[in-house]
């Protein structure tokens, strides 16, 4: 297995996909190109109608996946609001890749059994696929499509970010093999000889005390640990030293704990960060954009640019670690369009603590408008987030 990964700012996008395609088919040195990532930002859409047919050619991709981005990740850089490209190929051998194209009207109905999905995907479950996802924001229906990817593929990785390159309906382009199309959601399964591990990081680190769920209503929280939910909150307030008031002053979540049999108290990573909605003192309810079972874990959460520091090498360095030494080989980052420079105040800040913490991996990816991936058990869609896919093939002596 070997994976490259380059990007190019020339200014024309022909230009731009030639010098990434130079230079990432030459790291392969030799090696097959069965599977091309495209993420390119800045140039008017009607001139990528060929593009992905273009890489193809000049790659000999066996299969591509990409979109437009409102910016790009390659070649150790991020690239923000101007023109780019981003090429990552990878060398599979002994890895099946399916590729599709659906749209919201093709999903199966809420009564269908997990074959429909089976079947409008092309591959059984029992192949275990990892799954790769670009959805159109504006036009995919994306947690009802991760919904039914986890009914259907329980177990199954799936990783992913929504498109970015337009403000408005079909202005994005969605790039599959040899088309560019403006709707729905491109994706691929990989089954076969690859493990594919992934580091979902929120920004966020938690404050105050874990308290858990005692009495909900869909998104509404009623009480938490027998007493009023806004009471609960009001607390942990009121108890938060100035540093972390003045943050919480801007931003304040709520982490909810994904593993409700955890007998160990959840840490950071283990929460799946939600915004607050709504709150109504006179009644003591919360609101929150996530249903919230009754005996969830959840605690207050804040988020910084050196939090969000903090909780990225955290989780990445926890993924690394179960995987009990073995490296990846590829990685695709799919990063918030918040993040970047507008988080940080400098580049490459994301790139270069992965590669701080990972090696010298190549890592393509781009900056979404919603990043796709787990959190315990199930996959969600995220804003504000960092969703790494870490690619690696099986390691014999691993158990």
């Amino acid at each position: 297995m070997r994976w490259t990964s380059a990007l190019s700012t020339q200014p024309r996008p022909a230009d731009a996909l030639r010098e990434a395609c130079t230079e990432a088919a030459s790291r392969l040195e030799g090696a097959p190109a069965d599977l091309a990532f495209l993420f390119v930002g800045g140039y008017a859409p009607r001139g990528l109608e060929s593009a992905a047919r273009l890489v193809r050619e000049l790659t000999g991709a066996r299969r591509l996946l990409g979109c437009t981005a409102g910016g790009v990740i390659g070649g150790g850089r991020e690239v923000e609001q101007r023109p780019a490209v981003s090429l990552t190929l990878a060398s599979l051998p002994n890895v099946e890749i399916i590729p599709f194209h659906v749209s919201a009207d093709d999903y199966p109905d809420g009564d269908a059994p997990p074959s429909g999905w089976h079947h409008m995907i092309g591959i059984e479950p029992d192949r275990k696929p990892a799954f790769v996802l670009l959805p159109d924001p504006w036009s995919s229906d994306s947690e009802r499509l991760l919904a039914g990817l986890d009914y259907a593929y329980p177990n199954c990785i799936k990783i992913g970010g929504l498109a970015s390159g337009a403000r408005h309906a079909g202005g994005n382009r969605l790039f599959l093999d040899d088309m560019a199309r403006d709707g729905g959601t491109v994706g691929i399964a990989l089954a076969g000889n690859l493990v594919v591990e992934t580091a979902v990081a929120q920004g966020c680190r938690p404050v105050g005390a874990v308290g858990r769920a005692s009495k909900s209503q869909g998104h509404y929280l009623l009480e938490i640990d027998g007493q009023r939910a806004f009471d609960f909150v009001q607390k942990q307030f009121d108890e938060m030293s100035d540093e972390e008031r003045a943050l919480a002053n801007r931003t304040l979540f709520l982490g909810i704990a994904m593993d409700p049999f955890r007998e160990k108290p959840p840490e950071a990573g283990d929460f799946l960060i939600r915004n607050f909605v709504g709150v109504d003192p006179q009644r003591g309810v919360v609101a929150v954009n996530e249903e919230v079972g009754v005996g969830r874990a959840v605690q207050l959460h804040v988020r910084d640019a050196k939090t969000s520091t903090d909780d990225l090498v955290h989780v990445l360095k926890r993924t690394l670690r179960r995987a009990k030494g073995a490296r990846p080989e590829g990685a695709l980052l799919f990063s918030c369009l918040g993040r970047g420079r507008h988080l940080y105040g400098e580049a490459d800040k994301d790139t270069k603590l992965f590669q701080s913490v990972a090696g010298e991996v190549p890592l393509g990816g781009f900056f979404c408008n919603g990043e796709i991936g787990p959190i315990g058990k199930e996959t969600y869609l995220h804003g504000f987030t960092s969703s790494f896919g870490l690619f690696r093939a099986p390691m014999a002596s691993l158990p």
